[in-house]
């Protein structure tokens, strides 16, 4: 059988000019993830602590008060933030408004730019409370 060469192509990646719409897109599925994964197993070991007496709940509050604790409990508080903006973008766009692209793509960095600040602001509030 005989193929038509003269039949479109389907879309493939490399036609597409990248841009930040494409990036929120993207972060939305991976923090949405990363929180319920992370979040439910810290949520599970909070419990497991609470649970068990209190020298494995000091365990559990010392290895939250690390450095390293510090840093996951920061970049889940980024991937709160980041997912709620980028829910908020997409509940706008699901509205039938931001579709225009200079606008979709100003939203895009500004979910950026807010999740960075939003976490930023509220560390400082929590970290300045332990000063």
């Amino acid at each position: 059988m005989a193929r038509s060469t003269n039949r479109p192509l389907s879309p493939h990646l490399t036609i597409w000019k990248w841009g930040p719409h494409m990036a929120i897109s993207i972060f939305h599925r991976i923090t949405g993830s990363g929180l319920a994964t992370v979040g439910a197993l810290g949520l599970v070991w909070w419990l497991w602590a609470a649970a068990s007496g209190k020298a494995a709940y000091e365990t559990f509050i010392a290895c939250a008060t690390s450095p390293i604790g510090y840093l996951v409990l920061i970049g889940l508080t980024w991937a709160f933030f980041q997912h709620l903006f980028s829910g908020l973008r997409h509940f706008v766009l699901d509205i039938g408004a931001g579709y225009e692209l200079k606008t979709n793509k100003s939203w895009s960095i500004l979910v950026f730019v807010l999740a960075i600040a939003a976490t930023g602001i509220l560390w400082l509030v929590i970290l300045a409370g332990k000063i």
